[in-house]
């Protein structure tokens, strides 16, 4: 399914200096070239976007004046050209973070700003229908500066999307809701070491693993879910820094390896991936290896369809970094650095080739 070809990747970048909203480029896995890399669609602070599993849509936050939602464009694959659908405008400012389910029936929203979660439901034709459901977090955690009140940072599902997942970095949670037509019910919270501020969520592809990323404290906590009841419980917390690091550092994102052999963690400041073996039996993490970023601020990045190329994208320095990847070690190699994209946020792929 996934051979060597070339296929269309997406960036959603912050609207400063000369970004204009969502880039598009494609990747050669032959060469690892990236190539053809040009303005999608404008669209301001369209800082996170998702695609739909068929890869027909894809689907961005975004800022219209003080207030934000999520936006739908159909894909044209060949060109890469984003063309609008339709959007949906809530009143709490921009969301920083979304993710549609695997039928393309319902999306969900993260703001940091305001601290809430947003459902939306989505039609056949890639449109979003209406808000179905609105949460309001609240709390706050022992980081005077970061976290005053409930910064909300991600929403996503469960594997088997029996249980929407939202992450808090202001109040150190991870919260399971369940979603029954229009209405929202906090079903388990999962409460992180206070002060370390929870930012993103990455599931085992296949054995019953999570794995948190935190902002403030850069450690990746490993925890047991049981899908039935919907529960989460730590097993360990692993630092994503070198030993002795003590220079600003946050937290970014993480991404598991599709065959569940590897957890990936970007670390801001420290400008670098973390690349992690996952044990088979116990789902814990050992440290592989650091990889410099070869810019400033890692915002994201991604695994091409293939798995044999590395995405990352650096937001302050304005460019893109290409590594190859060997899947048996899970170690990067450099291939490509300082690829000019402006204000760069995340990476996403279509899955299947052009």
């Amino acid at each position: 399914m996934f051979g060597l070809a070339i296929y269309r990747g997406y960036i959603g970048t912050y609207s400063k200096g000369d970004s204009k909203g969502v880039y598009t480029f494609t990747l050669d896995t032959n060469t690892k070239e990236i190539t053809d890399l040009k303005l999608a669609t404008e669209l301001k602070d369209a800082t996170y976007v998702t695609i739909s599993d068929n890869n027909q849509f894809l689907y961005a936050v975004m800022k219209e004046g003080d207030a934000g939602g999520i936006q739908s464009f159909s894909i044209n694959a060949q060109t890469g050209a984003l063309e609008p659908i339709n959007k949906e405008i809530t009143a709490d400012g921009g969301p920083c973070h979304i993710s549609v389910d695997k039928a393309g029936k319902r999306a969900l929203s993260a703001n940091y700003h305001s601290g809430m979660i947003h459902a939306f439901a989505l039609n056949n034709d890639g449109s979003i229908a209406k808000t179905v459901a609105s949460v309001q977090h609240k709390g706050s955690g022992p980081n005077a500066e970061r976290q005053e009140k409930a910064h909300a940072h991600f929403a996503g599902f469960t594997p088997d999307e029996r249980y929407i997942v939202a992450v808090d970095l202001g109040t150190d949670e991870v919260v399971l809701y369940t979603l029954d037509g229009e209405n929202v019910a906090k079903h388990f919270t999962f409460n992180a070491t206070p002060g370390s501020g929870p930012r993103h969520i990455a599931f085992h592809p296949t054995e019953p693993y999570a794995y948190i990323m935190t902002e403030l404290s850069n450690e990746v906590i490993v925890c047991a879910f049981d899908a039935i009841p919907g529960t989460l419980k730590e097993i360990q917390v692993v630092p994503t820094l070198p030993e002795g690091y003590e220079d600003l550092s946050q937290g970014s994102a993480i991404h598991v390896s599709r065959d569940g052999k590897f957890v990936y963690v970007g670390n801001r400041g420290h400008n670098s991936i973390t690349s992690f073996r996952v044990n088979e039996h116990s789902g814990e993490l050992s440290l592989v290896e650091f990889v410099s970023t070869e810019g400033n601020w890692p915002r994201d990045f991604r695994l091409d369809p293939t798995e044999s190329i590395v995405v990352a994208s650096n937001q302050e320095s304005g460019d893109l970094t290409v590594y190859s990847r060997n899947k048996d070690t899970g170690k990067l190699s450099l291939h490509k650095a300082n690829i000019s994209v402006p204000y760069p946020v995340c990476v996403a792929f279509l899955s299947t080739p052009l």
